[in-house]
């Protein structure tokens, strides 16, 4: 009881057991936090309870006590295999719609992209602003993280969403989010990433509609991601392989991102983030049939936001009609 009313004073005090839950998903994970705390303390409570009772009711009372038999009960055997059972598999359950719903953003969810370094979080919002350890966000939007590193292993992690994601060197990972409380969260990095980890926070700025509009205009570098990306996709020469027309000698990127690709030798991979990604650092990895492997590698002529901003540009055509060639 002193336990209990420790955590109560602590509450009441202002000091929080637990961090704000501001976002759609935190109630939900809260939920199935609770109901796994309350299984751990009923079994835990139980099983020593019944030792302590077992200890007085069996204990050796003189050294000439022989103790009675045990009797054999099938009925116990089957309950305690069963009910454990049975509570696995619905925390099972529960859990896994839980991960797959909080793994699918919506459709539309407004796309940001982050970039961790040793020791600091670089974010890039579609339209170009550019946000050093923060984050400005509509409330009760859904936002996508796409997330890389560029250099070692990186956590994105905000409690008050409940959201946490590994970011990973030379690939992409990502999070989202709909966050229904304006306010200011921590932002951790929740994995050991060197000397200065414990320095790599930042904020999340939740704004009303009207501030986060206000925050836009203020903040705009007059290019967009996909107006960035562009650019380096023609600074780079990439479209004199990659034309429209599907004439190069490499394929068309009309119109195919987020279609299956067919791979030289059967396969097929779906074009995404990580597609793009793979086939700018090291393109022999991803054979085309009817192309000769000539690409070469941009590892180390752009840094990961610059081919996030050449993701963002190839994404940005993929409503436009694929070439014959490509179909």
């Amino acid at each position: 009881m002193g336990a209990l009313h420790l955590a109560l004073v602590l509450w009441q005090s202002g000091f929080p057991l637990r961090p704000e839950a501001a976002s759609t998903s935190a109630g939900q994970v809260d939920a199935l936090y609770f109901v796994l705390t309350g299984i751990t303390l009923f079994f835990t409570i139980g099983i020593f309870l019944t030792v302590f009772y077992f200890m007085l009711k069996y204990r050796r009372r003189s050294d000439d006590y022989i103790p009675p038999p045990t009797q054999k009960s099938n009925l116990i055997e089957v309950a305690w295999i069963v009910i454990p059972s049975l509570i696995c598999i619905f925390v099972f359950a529960w859990a896994t719609r839980l991960y797959f719903r909080n793994a699918e953003p919506p459709e539309g969810s407004t796309e940001i992209f982050v970039v961790g370094k040793q020791w600091m979080w670089h974010l890039q919002h579609a339209g170009g602003q550019r946000e050093i350890n923060s984050l400005h966000v509509p409330v009760n939007v859904p936002v996508k993280l796409v997330m890389t590193s560029q250099d070692v292993i990186h956590d994105f992690f905000v409690p008050a969403f409940r959201v946490k994601m590994d970011v990973l060197p030379g690939r992409y990972t990502s999070e989202w989010f709909i966050a229904n409380k304006p306010g200011t969260y921590h932002l951790f990095c929740a994995q050991y990433c060197g000397t200065l980890h414990s320095n790599m926070t930042g904020w999340i700025y939740v704004l009303k509609p009207a501030q986060y509009a206000q925050w836009l205009r203020d903040n705009a570098i007059g290019e967009s991601m996909t107006q960035i990306g562009g650019r380096l996709f023609t600074a780079f020469s990439c479209a004199t392989c990659h034309s429209a027309d599907g004439s190069g000698a490499g394929p068309s990127l009309q119109g195919v991102f987020g279609r299956p690709v067919s791979l030289a030798g059967g396969s097929t991979k779906v074009m995404d983030e990580d597609f793009i990604h793979q086939a700018i650092v090291n393109p022999n990895s991803l054979q085309l049939p009817n192309y000769r492997p000539i690409m070469p590698s941009f590892q180390g002529q752009l840094n990961e936001e610059q081919i996030l901003q050449l993701v963002a540009y190839i994404k940005s055509l993929a409503n436009a009609e694929p070439t014959s060639a490509e179909r």
